[in-house]
């Protein structure tokens, strides 16, 4: 279930007007640019898993390397382009989130936890291997271990992402540009082009009161848009940041009550 919590910067505040620093971007490529035009060294994306203690904060400048290599390795490697389905079957996590602004970067429409069979391409975490196989084009494989790593023994028939991404090329450049109004995500069934992602991002910050500085605590699944947005896409759209959170259901109040003062969150989403 989706409640929006504010942590209101006193009683009685006037909601905060969305900075709209973006305002000419329409793709979430487009956003991720702006905010490492804007400021590179900011906290973007802070991930726990609170099932293996794991905790990665990765600045805006980190996020965008990571995508950088993927999109490389999803356009040059795996022979992506624009329009092509990429199945996701990954759980919320910031690898996640790095695959979803690669395919944006690319043109590719990820169909987050869609049919592998009726994809071109997969990626799939190690508890969705099994089904993943249905996909008859490239396939990729997430160990989601802590620090990135690789799996111990590699799935057959599928690449390992941990091994194939770190040669990529820090810097990507689409053989094609993106188009702004062609399908670019699909989510519970709902299907969105890359602007209406940005523009439906910026409606959800705007009513969730998030601007530059916001810190928004995420427990929600990636299988929603709503769990998409709070957990990725709003925050990027009003130059604030994400504390996403894996399994959150497992850390008792009292040390969500910590995590929340020493994120310094602001929103959360849970």
């Amino acid at each position: 279930m989706y409640v929006p919590e504010s942590h209101p910067r006193g009683r009685g505040a006037p909601p905060r007007t969305l900075t709209r620093v973006n305002a000419s971007d329409r793709t979430p490529a487009d956003l991720l640019r702006s905010a490492l035009a804007a400021d590179p060294a900011r906290p973007l994306v802070t991930f726990y898993d609170d099932t293996t203690g794991e905790r990665v904060e990765l600045s805006v400048a980190t996020f965008a390397n990571w995508v950088a290599k993927t999109a490389n390795l999803l356009q040059d490697d795996l022979g992506a382009t624009p329009g092509d389905r990429l199945a996701l079957l990954l759980p919320a996590h910031w690898q996640s989130a790095v695959w979803l602004l690669a395919c944006s970067s690319v043109g590719v429409v990820a169909d987050v936890q869609g049919d592998p069979a009726a994809a071109d391409l997969v990626v799939s975490g190690p508890d969705t291997l099994p089904a993943a196989q249905a996909c008859t084009g490239e396939r990729v494989a997430l160990a989601l271990r802590p620090l990135g790593g690789r799996f111990p023994q590699p799935p057959a028939g599928f690449a390992d992402y941990a091994v194939e991404v770190p040669s990529q090329g820090d810097r990507f450049t689409p053989y094609a540009p993106v188009d702004p109004d062609a399908p670019a995500l699909v989510v519970a069934g709902r299907e969105m082009t890359a602007a209406q992602v940005v523009e439906q991002a910026r409606t959800d910050a705007s009513e969730l009161d998030l601007g530059p500085g916001s810190r928004l605590l995420s427990g929600l699944a990636y299988d929603t848009w709503q769990g998409l947005s709070s957990g990725l896409f709003a925050p990027l759209a009003s130059g604030g940041s994400v504390v996403l959170c894996r399994h959150l259901d497992r850390l008792p109040q009292e040390d969500l009550d910590k995590r929340i003062e020493s994120e310094r969150v602001t929103h959360t989403a849970r």
